[in-house]
């Protein structure tokens, strides 16, 4: 070590040594050890509505991350979801997106677990859409007793995308060759080490179309009594619409603001006022309806569209994603 680490080192430690003489200094990078009740709006009112935030994009195959004190999007959904139905002063949800979608069984899980908690607890589910809810966000919205998107929404893209990189005309400039020993002739379809075949086009084509079926019994399901199947399978080209665009199809049922589904979900769950509350390991961070650690966000989290491109492998999703969908 030379001297001007030396110097430098003692003087970090000197810097935190100072604080043995003041008050207690605490740098709480992974949350408190049990999620906790806040109360975003208080109300007095015993009842209480849980506003739950599903952001950016919804899959399993992003990795948490060193500091996250959660796991998957899926498993923060699904714990407080459990958590809100063993409470019995919660009187219905606030799903609060702001997605482009992703991975196809990650959002019918999501889907699912939006149904089966209505149906366990008899309690109304209210969508609100932010910035953007497009394929599977709008897949898991239409699973909500009411959708609201704000005036500036983009939704819709009904439908999906399979990606499938190629890179065989670099590896061929680079003289570089992958050797395949395969069981059948299809076994390496969709490999980014070649060109996709008719067949294997074919073949893929007919699997996303069983999903885009999927996608759209899904939609229908819920949103049978607003349009006709024939109507929307004439809206599912992947097209986004605004929220003025969505609401004259009966996409959605409203254009409003957190007030709007506040008031729609207290008129659902037959109640006159409630407080709003949220689950959360950092409550500290939370002081309103728009804190951004409100339920799940982490402290250290990484641009959600950096880790995306990263990290997207090859396979099927209901995701609204420009910038690859050619």
């Amino acid at each position: 070590m030379n001297i001007k680490t030396a110097v430098c080192f003692a003087g970090i430690v000197l810097f935190f040594m100072s604080f043995s003489c003041s008050p207690h200094f605490h740098l709480d990078l992974l949350g408190k050890e049990q999620i906790e009740e806040v109360v975003l709006k208080p109300s007095e009112s015993e009842n209480k509505i849980l506003i739950l935030d599903l952001n950016g994009f919804i899959g399993t195959s992003l990795s948490p991350g060193l500091l996250r004190k959660e796991g998957n999007l899926i498993s923060r959904i699904y714990y407080r979801l459990e958590k809100a139905s063993k409470d019995p002063r919660i009187k219905g949800v606030i799903l609060r997106l702001d997605t482009p979608g992703g991975e196809v069984t990650a959002t019918d899980i999501l889907y699912t677990e939006i149904l089966e908690f209505k149906k366990k607890t008899n309690l109304p589910v209210v969508g609100l859409m932010m910035g953007v809810a497009a394929s599977g966000g709008y897949y898991v919205a239409s699973a909500c007793d009411f959708i609201i998107a704000h005036p500036s929404t983009i939704t819709g893209s009904i439908g999906v995308i399979s990606i499938f990189p190629d890179f065989h005309q670099l590896m061929d400039q680079l003289g570089i060759q992958v050797n395949v020993i395969k069981s059948g002739k299809m076994k390496d379809a969709g490999s980014s080490f070649k060109e996709l075949s008719p067949k294997e086009k074919d073949i893929f084509q007919e699997i996303v179309d069983e999903l885009h079926q999927k996608f759209l019994d899904a939609v229908y399901r819920n949103r049978q009594s607003f349009i006709s199947r024939e109507k929307l399978e004439e809206l599912a080209d992947g097209r986004v619409y605004t929220a003025s665009q969505a609401l004259s199809l009966k996409l959605i049922d409203e254009i409003g603001y957190f007030d709007t589904a506040e008031n729609k979900i207290n008129q659902i769950a037959g109640i006159r006022e409630a407080q709003i509350v949220a689950y959360t390991y950092y409550p500290q961070k939370t002081t309103n309806i728009y804190s951004k650690e409100s339920t799940q966000k982490d402290f250290f989290e990484e641009n959600i569209y950096s880790k995306l491109f990263k990290s997207l492998p090859s396979g099927f999703y209901y995701l609204w994603l420009p910038q690859v969908d050619r």
